[in-house]
């Protein structure tokens, strides 16, 4: 029994795909013949493109950093806290680096 193993698509390749569902002047099968890929897949591939759109041009992306950047600083402080109380019990118990 074969398995044909899924394919790789690189995200240039998918972009042209998209593109041409895009422009409309072929019809998906014709364009997914062209490519050598599946109807639903070039679907997908569509529909996530659509869908991430408007996080181009609307302040969701901002507000993302914004949270990750705070979550970022606040590591930093624990692993800052962190460090000071390691390097005190070091101290406390007498260990001294080799």
């Amino acid at each position: 029994m074969d398995k044909k193993r899924p394919r790789k698509h690189t995200a240039a390749f998918k972009t042209q795909v998209v593109l041409a569902l895009l422009k409309g002047d072929r019809t998906r099968n014709e364009i997914c013949s062209e490519f050598g890929i599946h109807p639903t897949q070039a679907a997908l591939w569509k529909q996530k493109v659509l869908s991430g759109i408007p996080g181009l041009f609307g302040l969701g992306n901002i507000d993302e950093l914004r949270e990750r950047d705070k979550l970022i600083e606040e590591l930093y402080k624990q692993v800052g806290k962190l460090q000071t109380q390691l390097e005190w019990l070091k101290k406390k118990m007498g260990y001294t680096d080799f």
